[in-house]
C-alpha cells in the first residue's frame, strides 16, 4: 500500500516524535543535549516554527510545534539531521544513519489534547524513570513553564496564556496539571496517532480536516462492509 503523505496543516499543532536508530543512544552527555538544543532554537527561528514543549531524552525527542506553513515542520526536522548527525558522527567516530527513518507527527484538536501533550511530554522523563519528577529533569521546557527560567527556544500558546491572567497563575495552573499526571488514554492515544501518523482529536476535528484536506486522517473502519439487505438482492440477472 502507497505511503499517504505526511499530515501537516500551517497553524495547527502538532507532536512530533523522532527516534534513535534501532533504539540507539542519541544523546550521551550535557554537549550533546546543550549542542541539538542551541540547532532547534535557530532551525525554528529559520523556518517558522513555534515550539511549544519539548524534551530529549537518551534515544529519542519529542516536540510539540506549530509550524506556519507546510513545508516547515519538515524542513527544520531536515535541518536538524543535517547539522545533528555530522556532529554525533564526529564526536563518536562513527558512520551511517543516527535517526529511524522519518519523524513521526499528528496533528492535534488542540482544545482536547494541547495541555495533554505539553504534561506528556515533559512527564517523559518520570514515566521512564530517568527522573522522580518533571523539575528534576534538565532537557525539557517544563522550567520555563513553571517559571524557573525563560527558555528561548519556547513560544508559548495561547491556551498556556488562558491559564491565567499573570505569569504567577499561569505557572501555578501548570505546575498543578503536571502533578495531576496524564491519564493512561491520553498517553496511549497520543502515542499511537504520533506513531501512526493520525489526527487526534474529536470525530468533529477530524471530519472538519478531511473536508479541508480532501483525504483520510484517520484509520478506517474494521471489518468487512455491511451486506446488502436480502430484499434489495432479489434481480437474478
Amino acid at each position: 500500500m502507497a505511503r499517504l503523505p505526511r499530515l501537516v496543516i500551517p497553524n495547527q499543532a502538532h507532536h512530533v516524535i523522532q527516534s534513535g536508530n534501532n533504539g540507539q543512544v542519541v544523546f550521551r552527555d550535557s554537549a550533546d543535549y546543550s549542542f541539538f538544543l542551541s540547532r532547534l532554537k535557530e532551525a525554528a527561528k529559520q523556518f517558522k516554527v513555534a515550539i511549544h514543549a519539548y524534551v530529549l531524552m537518551p534515544t529519542h525527542f519529542h516536540l510539540l510545534a506549530t509550524p506556519t506553513d507546510l513545508e516547515g515542520l519538515s524542513r527544520m526536522m531536515q535541518w536538524l539531521g543535517r547539522y545533528y548527525v555530522p556532529y554525533f558522527n564526529r564526536k563518536y567516530m562513527r558512520t551511517g544513519t543516527l535517526w529511524q527513518g522519518r519523524y513521526k507527527a499528528t496533528v492535534l484538536d488542540p482544545e482536547r489534547y494541547f495541555m495533554s501533550c505539553c504534561a506528556y511530554i515533559e512527564l517523559n522523563p518520570v514515566r521512564c524513570e530517568l527522573a522522580r519528577s518533571a523539575a528534576d529533569y534538565p532537557w525539557s521546557s517544563y522550567s520555563h513553564h513553571i517559571g524557573i527560567n525563560s527558555d528561548p527556544i519556547i513560544s508559548d500558546h495561547p491556551l498556556y496564556w488562558s491559564l491565567g491572567n499573570t505569569p504567577f497563575e499561569r505557572e501555578a495552573a501548570y505546575r498543578a496539571l503536571v502533578e495531576q499526571g496524564v491519564k493512561e488514554d491520553d498517553v496511549r492515544m497520543l502515542t499511537e496517532a504520533t506513531l501512526k501518523a493520525w489526527a487526534l482529536g474529536s470525530e468533529q476535528f477530524q471530519l472538519s480536516l478531511e473536508k479541508q484536506l480532501v483525504r483520510r486522517v484517520r484509520p478506517a473502519k474494521r471489518g468487512r462492509p455491511a451486506r446488502k439487505p436480502i430484499e434489495s438482492c432479489t434481480k437474478t440477472g
